[in-house]
């Protein structure tokens, strides 16, 4: 009975240490397919890098928690009116792109930050944006594309400008829908800017007008104010006469007085 009980297999558990290396694994296993999900209503191929493909797919926005190792984005063909603060924040490694052909109108400031010098292309072309921030691409060294959208020629796009590297592709299709100065809609905007024109010295012509004519217009009202302060005062005076002369004098007074006291 003793022989057999030294002889029974003994069985070992894992170690603490073998445990937490296990449980490390499968949580960093799951943290790198969560880091991989594709979203629902796109098409996700790994090359590389992650290619997220949402062409064509009726998205009013921009599909949230998308892949951390996504290289290219195809977004285009959509109906995306609005990109918001940070809308690809974390995809530090995104190359390519794409939001054009949707519907566009306005973009935040900082709705391309995070992906910093990674980024090569940036296709905006054949949206609804007449203007955007001064530093919406602050940092950016992407070729950009902003053809056919109709633009507002003023100051704020020429000063945007200036920072962007446009594709020189389709560079001459980025043209003035309106403009500051009616001589200069239809046309390219960079040509215009190459003539020589600044549209921020016309800004600043159309500030100073607005400043002369709401001057003379406070002018006009403080003038307007004082000639009917003295002509309101005149009509004042004027009763003011007509009551005194409407009273009877000392002499008359003194006459009744008089003839009063004669009688009595």
């Amino acid at each position: 009975m003793g022989a057999s009980q030294r002889h029974r297999p003994s069985i070992k558990l894992p170690s603490c240490g073998s445990l937490y290396f296990v449980g490390t694994l499968w949580l960093l296993s799951m943290m790198m397919i969560a880091a991989s999900a594709c979203p629902k209503s796109c098409h996700c191929t790994d090359r590389n890098g992650m290619v997220v493909q949402c062409t064509s797919r009726n998205l009013e926005n921009v599909p949230p928690n998308l892949p951390k190792d996504t290289v290219i984005l195809l977004l285009s063909s959509n109906r995306i009116r609005h990109i918001p603060k940070q809308a690809f924040k974390g995809l530090h490694r995104l190359r390519e792109l794409d939001l054009s052909h949707n519907s566009i109108e306005s973009v935040d400031a900082d709705a391309f930050e995070g992906m910093l010098e990674g980024l090569r292309t940036l296709d905006l072309s054949n949206n609804h944006l007449s203007s955007l921030p001064k530093d919406t691409f602050a940092k950016l060294h992407a070729r950009i594309r902003l053809s056919n959208n109709p633009w507002h020629c003023e100051c704020s796009l020429q000063e945007m400008l200036r920072e962007l590297r446009l594709d020189p592709e389709t560079v001459n299709e980025v043209n003035c829908y309106t403009s500051v100065q009616e001589e200069y809609v239809g046309q390219p905007v960079i040509q215009v800017l190459d003539s020589g024109i600044n549209f921020c010295n016309f800004h600043q012509k159309t500030t100073d007008v607005a400043m002369f004519v709401a001057m003379f217009c406070w002018f006009s009202m403080v003038i307007a104010y004082i000639i009917y302060y003295i002509r309101h005062n005149q009509e004042d005076a004027r009763r003011h006469m007509e009551y005194l002369k409407s009273l009877p004098s000392t002499s008359h007074i003194s006459k009744d007085y008089d003839t009063a006291s004669s009688v009595f």
